[in-house]
């Protein structure tokens, strides 16, 4: 199993999961230290690499969402990842276009 990615998935899955019960998906940063520690930071403005290690993180998550999309973007070293989960009312949105 690969931790980063398992990592960037279950985050992805808990703000959908957040976004399917009503909550607003507010950007948010999760850092994992060294020890395993999580630290969340809300509302960064920081890139993810400079805010990863600016805390000596093993790995950083940035969590945002939008028009019905969540986005995980994932740093972890020289590794990157992007996830990214749409609402089917979005799908429909973009499948149909402007009316």
């Amino acid at each position: 199993m690969d931790l980063f990615l398992d990592h960037a998935r279950e985050i992805l899955e808990a703000a959908e999961s957040a976004g399917r019960h009503g909550e607003a998906c507010s950007p948010m940063t999760i850092l994992v230290g060294q020890e395993g520690g999580i630290r969340m930071i809300a509302d960064s403005d920081w890139p993810l690499e400079s805010l990863t290690l600016h805390h000596g993180a093993r790995a950083g998550y940035r969590v945002t969402g939008r028009q019905g999309e969540v986005q995980v973007e994932g740093q972890s070293h020289r590794r990157t990842c992007i996830l990214r989960s749409s609402s089917p009312a979005a799908v429909h949105r973009i499948l149909l276009g402007p009316r």
